[in-house]
């Protein structure tokens, strides 16, 4: 988080070709003072920088100009940040050198025909020095920064190529056939080819960005003085009051004060089906609304809505470095200078060996075309962006990197039990009446109305009406830490726990056994009692926290995965082991104080686990922080979120097998980009400085590698979350029903 001491910028960068740039940059913003951390992302052209309040745009700006590059503040736009390339330069130099190529493509079908060499000289100086320019350019930046990089590598290249072809031409009067002019602009229009399709493949690694961005709506509709309204976004305030019609996008996040519809809010939580809205719920701006008139009151707008939130968060998992591009940074660093001294090296071999000018310089060329590091740059961040994109189309937020890699070598996962494997909030389980009194539950459900206890809360929701008209409940009173007592007529009742009953000398003997056993399944229990005129127990209460729907299934998921599961929860033994043992987690630990539970991840690592602590609370924060990843649900609190580096937008505990299968798929997908992008430069330098490769072959190979890396990344998009969409209220009721079977019984509803 910025504070007036700490700020982070980020700066648009103009003219990186390869990793090779990446590292300068990075370099050049570092030297700056009060710079405390720059990391540049080739797939965006992005820098991202942390600094002092102090540090000056304008000196960022200088230091990144002296790198050579050009920059400018980015500003957050609907755009995503990914620049467009433009067509013209590939289309002039390929027409260009077409001309050159055509007569060496029909001389196998007996053609035999070639331009001059001074038309090949006048066009391919028209391509090396129009099209070509921008590579001198990024060359002499890189050569005043005492750095090397791509356009380094092509510049020398095709300069030699071309150097030597007019050589040729002049000391022959333009009638030699041993010319390379077409060399040299084929290698000038594959790399501009290529860097235009990586352009255009790039844009698609940001699709989640633009969809979440095309999300919000340029206008709102508000109620003011009376009269409907159609505002700017940017004019929105915080308690104006939105009209939304049917179809149209909510503008804000907000609270819904009059109508009834239902809600696409698929995009932004994952969740596949329409999310029905009335009075009293919020609804988050940027979701569809459906068939129904909406008045929302708006309580967050522009960068504070939720919409904002998951795009900011999805942008910095984007932009931060996995700890593997470390590697890659490492290697880049040194690249290009052994890359020079190979070329050199080709280049005296074959002189000395063959006595062969023109041979060792096309040699020469072909290894410094082959070995532009392009691959090697994109591997890592096209990957990245790919994946935190699938996961959070499913509702799965990612806030860095370095937590998406993590999650891949997860062996053990701890779970908070309130709130992230059950629902949070008690239900009446059991409602077994002790006398034949048919009012026990009316009577029940008026007393839990005069309480705001959570137990009491569970018993409304039991039926809608309590007692009659010509019944009244009179002389309420709650009793701190023992439950709530009134007068009906002559009868005056009480509702509470078992340690009341007792003060109230109510004998519970006969029934102890009916509570110890649902307080053994791990329920809490209450009863109903009259106090007077004749002491008696009218009825014994249950209540249980139900299992989500998805839990069990989230279980056997994990464990077909071969990860441990560990449940931490401060609740007591009996509802912990029941929980447990309904789902089949392998451990338990009750009764954990919050600030023992990360100790209890920590001994979970000193096991030589890699632990994911799920949690939703204030209470599971130390853990989430404490655990190599830390994931908290959707529904839980602000600090439980900034804890965590992912976060579930839907309280769905599939999404937690989910959000380590698409870590596991990015990271596999960066392993073999970074495989292949080393494999491509290992393999094709030695072939080109053995002469096996010539300089037209290898500038198109290494346009493939890029266009390859960045084709395997975005197969990633094809994932898809096993966690669809969550169950209705009916389905959940009756799923969580047939899995716990009869030792819940129905709540009779007299």
């Amino acid at each position: 988080m910025d504070t007036p001491l700490h700020k982070t910028t980020e700066f648009d960068i103009i003219g990186m070709t390869c990793a090779s740039c990446v590292g300068r940059v990075e370099k050049a913003l570092a030297r700056v003072e009060g710079v405390e951390l720059a990391q540049v992302n080739l797939a965006t052209e992005r820098a991202t920088v942390r600094h002092g309040g102090e540090v000056s745009l304008e000196r960022m700006q200088q230091a990144i100009a002296a790198a050579g590059y050009e920059s400018r503040s980015h500003q957050a736009t609907d755009s995503d940040g990914v620049p467009t390339a433009s067509t013209r330069p590939v289309i002039v130099a390929g027409v260009l050198t077409l001309p050159m190529v055509v007569p060496m493509l029909a001389e196998p079908f007996g053609f035999h025909w070639m331009l001059s060499g001074w038309l090949q000289w006048l066009l391919a100086s028209v391509v090396q020095f129009g099209p070509g320019l921008r590579f001198y350019r990024g060359a002499w930046a890189a050569v005043r920064s005492g750095a090397g990089n791509m356009d380094l590598l092509v510049a020398i290249g095709t300069s030699a190529a071309y150097g030597l072809s007019v050589y040729t031409v002049l000391i022959s009067g333009g009638h030699s056939m041993a010319l390379y002019f077409e060399a040299s602009a084929v290698i000038v229009s594959l790399v501009l080819l290529g860097k235009w399709l990586e352009a255009r493949a790039k844009r698609q690694t940001t699709a989640a960005i633009r969809a979440l961005q095309a999300l919000r709506p340029s206008s709102a509709r508000v109620l003011r003085d009376g009269e409907e309204q159609i505002i700017s976004l940017e004019s929105l305030q915080v308690d104006d009051l939105l009209v939304v019609l049917p179809g149209e996008r909510i503008a804000s996040d907000g609270l819904v004060e009059d109508g009834r519809s239902a809600v696409d809010e698929s995009l932004i939580t994952g969740e596949s089906l329409p999310v029905e809205k009335q009075a009293g719920d919020d609804v988050a701006g940027g979701s569809l609304n459906g068939e129904g008139r909406l008045r929302v009151r708006a309580t967050a707008v522009g960068s504070e809505t939720t919409l904002s939130r998951i795009i900011r968060l999805v942008e910095s998992a984007q932009a931060n470095k996995a700890p593997v591009q470390r590697l890659v940074d490492r290697v880049s660093a040194v690249f290009v200078p052994v890359v020079l001294l190979i070329s050199a090296g080709t280049l005296l071999g074959w002189w000395l060996v063959t006595g062969d000018w023109a041979q060792a310089i096309i040699n020469a060329v072909a290894v410094l075309v082959i070995a532009c590091p392009c691959a090697l740059g994109l591997a890592t961040p096209a990957a990245i962006m790919v994946g935190t994109g699938a996961a959070a189309r499913a509702g799965i937020l990612i806030k860095d990197a370095e937590a998406l890699e993590r999650a891949h070598a997860v062996t053990a996962v701890a779970f908070d039990k309130t709130g992230t494997l059950t629902m949070g909030r008690p239900e009446l389980v059991e409602f077994l009446p002790i006398t034949d009194s048919e009012d026990a539950l009316p009577l029940a459900v008026e007393l839990a109305r005069a309480s705001e206890h959570p137990l009491a809360a569970a018993i409304v929701r039991t039926q809608s009406s309590g007692l009659s008209e010509s019944q009244a409940l009179d002389d309420v009173q709650a009793v701190a830490g023992r439950g709530i007592r009134g007068q009906v007529g002559e009868r005056q009742l009480a509702l509470g726990s078992s340690s009341w009953m007792a003060e109230l000398q109510l004998n519970l003997g006969p029934h102890q056994g009916a509570a110890d056993a649902q307080a053994a399944a791990g329920r809490s229990v209450s009863w109903l009692v009259e106090v007077s005129p004749t002491p008696r127990i009218l009825a014994l209460m249950a209540f249980a926290d139900q299992v989500r729907p998805e839990s069990a299934r989230a279980i056997e998921s994990l464990h077909q995965a071969g990860i441990h599961t560990v449940m931490l929860t401060g609740d007591n033994a009996g509802a912990a082991n029941a929980v447990a043992g309904l789902l089949g987690i392998q451990a338990v630990r009750a009764e954990v104080r919050p600030q023992d539970k990360s100790a209890a991840v920590s001994a979970l690592q000193v096991q030589g686990h890699q632990v994911a602590m799920v949690g939703d609370g204030i209470n599971d924060a130390p853990a989430l922080a404490a655990a190599d990843v830390g994931i908290a649900m959707g529904s839980g609190t602000d600090v439980a979120m900034q804890s965590a580096g992912i976060t579930l937008m839907r309280s769905n505990p599939l999404l937690i097998a989910d959000a380590l299968t698409v870590s596991r798929r990015t990271y596999r997908k960066i392993r073999q980009n970074l495989f292949w992008a080393f494999a491509f430069n290992t393999a094709g330098i030695p072939l080109a400085a053995a002469g096996m490769l010539s300089p037209v072959l290898a500038g198109g190979a290494m346009a493939l590698s890029s266009l390859f890396v960045i084709g395997n990344a975005l197969l990633l998009g094809r994932w898809r979350a096993a966690a669809s969409g969550q169950s209705s209220p009916e389905q959940a009721r009756l799923a969580s029903s047939k899995r716990q079977g009869d030792s819940i019984g129905p709540v009779p509803n007299p």
